[in-house]
């Protein structure tokens, strides 16, 4: 058992678990998480790999698209589009979405992540579908 309130969320993403990624809030308006700068989520010259940004922003963005399902439906990305602003080179990286549009079949979220001087490092626009149940 653990003490993160979040924790379910990210459970349910493995490759979410395997960057670090954890959540510290979670609602209808706005989902935050963060992770920490690792050797092994680099490229060369240790500056933080794209994957491993778009990774984060993919997670917390589809986090806040559940947030908005009705009874029973559930989500996949179908569209993504990131901006890379910044090289991340060291300590924690936040984590901000937002959703942009929410309607009956599609649901678009922004996601922004920032260095620990609150600096963009890059932004996420990505759409989720809206998987009824069959």
């Amino acid at each position: 058992m653990t003490d993160d309130p979040f924790a379910e969320y990210v459970a349910l993403m493995p490759f979410a678990e395997l960057i670090g990624l954890r959540l510290t809030a979670v609602g209808a308006d706005e989902v935050v998480g963060e992770f920490d700068w690792r050797a092994d989520l680099c490229t060369a010259g240790g500056i933080l790999h794209g994957g491993a940004l778009m990774a984060a922003a993919d997670s917390v963005g589809a986090v806040c698209a559940c947030q908005h399902l009705p009874e029973g439906a559930t989500t996949a990305t179908i569209e993504s589009k990131t901006n890379l602003f910044r090289a991340g080179r060291q300590g924690t990286v936040h984590v901000v979405s937002r959703p942009l549009h929410v309607g009956r079949t599609n649901i678009v979220v922004q996601t922004d992540l920032f260095d620990a001087d609150e600096r963009r490092i890059s932004q996420t626009t990505q759409t989720q579908a809206v998987l009824q149940p069959r």
